[in-house]
């Protein structure tokens, strides 16, 4: 039996919520001469362990094994494989159908290029495109400028020791496969279109990789272990540096300037209306005083009235008249009390 042109391997680790879609867009390729392999890497998830119980795709197969992480679950993708080129592509994102076709055609016109890699384009949490433009040596050292799913042929990898490594549990384990394979000679291509989608979300290796200093530390796992290629290309590697941070200073320059550009109207429009209400405040501070004033005027002239009417009331009793008809009232208000309330009829 043919061996397929190319062998994907998928591996899966609790992302069977996902995997449909990556196996679909394989199979929506335009180049149609592959073979799937998942393999699921010790997955403890119950929703993934029963939808890769029953799954069922053409020219796909899926393999099991112990969890050893991402790079073990590559290995032993490729290990299972037979496809003179390989492309692994994550288990939570999506390919472009034309990558295999563009990937393949490729290296078939070139038989000196190891692997193709191709610009990329995040979705999910966030949406931006990744477009590098060189995958020579001093560029690899600086940075990864090879996306996972590169087309690598089967040879290169097996004529560099056999796969990814599998102490490299936390990631980059791609990088430093690209690094070797350029250090032993191998060249490699980028091509100049979008042909993966990247899902960005949490939780992904991505985003634990750059949370404290899990990238510095891969680094420099990679610095020591490449520690040869780093001394030759350092100066160019300073110089690298020293573009990027003058390219990030401009960056934040030209933000800083739209955000005022931005900020000015607004800022303005905030000072006027603040202008506004102080005015306000300032008439209603001024209505609220005269208010206030009127009121204890008021305030005292009633003081003043009760006082007078209790000086009279005073004076009354004190009176003569009040003296005397003092038994009158006595008497008033007896037969008030005899006569009682009235009642109804």
């Amino acid at each position: 039996m043919t061996a397929p042109k190319v062998s994907v391997i998928i591996p899966c680790y609790n992302l069977g919520r996902y995997l449909d879609e990556a196996v679909d867009s394989v199979l929506a390729q335009s180049f149609q001469d592959f073979e799937i392999v998942i393999v699921d890497d010790g997955s403890t998830d119950p929703a993934t362990c029963r939808f890769l119980a029953d799954y069922r795709k053409p020219r796909t197969r899926i393999v099991r094994s112990e969890n050893h992480g991402l790079p073990a679950a590559k290995n032993l993708g490729v290990a299972h494989t037979t496809g003179p080129y390989i492309c692994a592509l994550d288990a939570d994102d999506r390919a472009d159908p034309k990558l295999l076709e563009r990937s393949v055609a490729a290296l078939d016109e070139d038989p000196s290029l190891a692997f193709v890699s191709h610009w990329l384009r995040t979705f999910g949490d966030e949406t931006k495109d990744w477009t590098p433009v060189s995958c020579d040596l001093p560029a690899l050292l600086d940075m990864n400028t090879v996306n996972g799913a590169a087309l690598v042929r089967r040879k290169a990898i097996e004529a560099v020791g056999g796969g990814f490594d599998e102490t490299m549990r936390d990631g980059c384990e791609d990088w430093d496969l690209w690094i070797t394979l350029v250090e032993r000679g191998f060249r490699g291509r980028i091509l100049p279109e979008v042909l993966y989608y990247y899902r960005r979300r949490a939780g992904s290796m991505s985003k634990l990789m750059v949370r404290g200093d899990g990238h510095l530390r891969l680094y420099r796992f990679l610095a020591q272990k490449h520690a040869d290629s780093y001394r030759e290309h350092v100066s160019a590697l300073l110089v690298r540096r020293e573009v990027d941070i003058c390219n990030l200073r401009r960056h934040v320059h030209d933000l800083e300037l739209e955000y005022h550009r931005w900020m000015a109207p607004e800022i303005a429009k905030q000072r006027d209306d603040a202008a506004v209400r102080e005015r306000k405040l300032a008439r209603d501070r001024t209505h609220l005083e005269a208010a206030l004033e009127v009121a204890r005027t008021r305030a005292f002239e009633l003081d003043a009235a009760l006082n007078h009417a209790r000086s009279e009331g005073d004076a009354l009793r004190q009176s003569m008249s009040w003296r005397i008809t003092a038994p009158l009232r006595a008497v008033y208000e007896r037969l008030l009390f005899l006569k009682g309330p009235r009642r109804e009829p």
